[in-house]
């Protein structure tokens, strides 16, 4: 009968997740690694690694769900695949080395990081803190310099990063469909190479049934299952209800995921 309740836990993160994903375009990485740490915690895991699994097993569910994505954008046009180019190899050593960080720091420290960027990306959410367009474009080693920081902190804290990728790119005089697109290109290399090093890192650490390194294969198969049925609910959602009012209401709840996880 547990199972059957973890079960339906992951599956209803899974659903949390992806609508917020399809009605307010934000991945569901920041909904994702808050909520397995907690039902983790339920289930009893030693604490020292609760918040690596949960990080490791969103950016698996990004790889699986950020597919499809890719493809609707791209055949929206919507990828500037030269800046792809440019940014991929940045990106994915990034998330590697991430990944490593993650697995080196103790689950506290990865936790109160994880509260800081929640609070910094309410705050970006809430307030709708997009940069206007200022700069070109910079060359390709400045790009991949770029890229790196934002693999390595993608995968510190479990997500595609597209609260970091989308703002840059505008700033730098990209079209906002073009360069959540983009973003929506670089969040899949970002989870593989994340997950990945994940996987690697946490083979030796931890000997979990289920578990491939830090990747928690139950969560993963509840929270793709769903996620990715919900993501198209929530687009239809979003074409029907007020998004402006629910991006505030979705800012207040990160706020309170940030400031959770800074005082446990």
């Amino acid at each position: 009968m547990a199972g059957m309740y973890l079960l339906t836990a992951y599956l209803v993160i899974g659903a949390f997740a992806g609508t917020a994903a399809g009605l307010l375009g934000i991945g569901g990485g920041l909904i994702v690694v808050p909520f397995l740490a907690w039902t983790f915690e339920m289930q009893g895991f030693p604490p020292e690694f609760r918040m690596q699994l949960a990080v490791g097993t969103s950016l698996a569910t990004i790889v699986v769900t950020s597919v499809s994505s890719v493809v609707a954008h791209h055949r929206r046009h919507g990828v500037l695949w030269p800046v792809f180019a440019r940014l991929l190899p940045g990106v994915m050593l990034g998330a590697l080395f991430g990944a490593v960080l993650a697995d080196a720091l103790p689950g506290r420290g990865l936790r109160l990081f994880f509260g800081v960027f929640a609070l910094l990306a309410a705050a970006q959410i809430g307030f709708s803190l997009r940069p206007g367009p200022h700069r070109a474009l910079p060359g390709p080693w400045s790009l991949a310099s770029i890229g790196g920081l934002i693999g390595a902190v993608s995968a510190l804290v479990g997500i595609g990063g597209g609260t970091m990728t989308v703002p840059f790119l505008v700033w730098c005089q990209v079209q906002v469909r073009q360069a959540v697109g983009t973003s929506s290109a670089v969040g899949l290399p970002i989870a593989v190479a994340g997950a990945a090093g994940f996987v690697i890192t946490g083979a030796s650490q931890i000997n979990l049934a289920w578990s491939l390194g830090y990747v928690y294969l139950p969560a993963l198969a509840g929270i793709v299952a769903t996620s990715v049925v919900f993501a198209a609910v929530g687009a239809k959602l979003a074409h029907r209800l007020p998004t402006r009012i629910l991006r505030r209401v979705f800012a207040v709840f990160l706020a309170v995921v940030g400031l959770s996880m800074l005082s446990a």
